[in-house]
């Protein structure tokens, strides 16, 4: 190893740097700009830095997807079915990192073997985050309830009905901070879907979400299963078309 690379390394040790950007090094003031690039290019070659994208690196050893992506993505977080697996609201495993934006175009990446999908959405959306880690190794994900509506309103990113009707029923939701969110992101189809669960599967502690849900209740009729079948049973108090059987319904969500 050159005393240059040896250099660089000590910065990022010094700064507790796993994952940087070409801007945070040249902020430490420890060696000049060209050293920096030359550094990180010879560094890179010799497969001890991996490159994340133009002016992002991560140490080769680093494989934290949850603080990757969020660095990636740093306007939003950590979402979807990837948010449901922290939330232990599914048994499936997919190699694939979830990550909301409002900033990146609907693109995927490849890192260390590790899908990352992007997905873009309006400013108003990005919201419901916690924050975990510390330091250079914080990173967002979206609560639970954020998640419950998130994937509701995208289910083809958290596994189809099968994995969100399931997911539903076992989660232990603050109705006040779901009708809070409701009411930002503002898409009647999810509220009436998530309305009708609630009673039908006769969730507890959903009384004050149900009488919201029917509150904002209008028509037109909507497919209980987006991009199901035209045709099933018209909810009339729900302005709903229940596109799945009842009793399928009811044995996802006790599954």
């Amino acid at each position: 190893m050159t005393q240059l690379q040896q250099e660089f390394i000590d910065i990022l040790d010094e700064f507790g740097y796993d994952i940087f950007t070409v801007a945070m090094i040249k902020e430490c003031n420890r060696i000049s700009a060209s050293k920096i690039h030359q550094a990180i290019r010879t560094l890179t070659k010799s497969g001890y830095l991996i490159k994340l994208e133009r002016g992002k690196y991560i140490r080769s050893s680093f494989i934290d997807p949850n603080v990757i992506g969020s660095f990636l993505a740093p306007d939003g977080g950590i979402a979807y079915w990837s948010a449901l697996n922290y939330h232990n609201l599914t048994e499936q495993f997919v190699n694939v990192i979830f990550v909301q934006t409002a900033r990146r175009r609907g693109e995927e990446v490849m890192i260390n073997n590790l899908r990352y999908k992007f997905i873009k959405i309006k400013p108003h959306k990005l919201f419901g985050y916690k924050e975990f880690g510390y330091g250079n190794h914080k990173y967002k994900i979206t609560d639970l309830e954020k998640t419950i509506l998130d994937c509701f309103e995208l289910p083809h990113l958290a596994g189809w009905y099968q994995e969100i009707i399931k997911a539903f029923n076992n989660a232990n939701i603050n109705q006040n901070k779901l009708i809070k969110y409701c009411k930002i992101v503002n898409n009647k189809s999810v509220i009436k879907r998530l309305g009708f669960l609630s009673e039908f599967l006769q969730k507890s502690n959903m009384e004050k979400f149900i009488e919201y849900a029917q509150s904002v209740v209008t028509k037109p009729y909507a497919l209980f299963e987006i991009d199901g079948e035209t045709k099933g049973d018209y909810n009339s108090k729900w302005k709903l078309i229940v596109n799945m059987p009842y009793e399928e319904i009811l044995e996802i969500a006790n599954s």
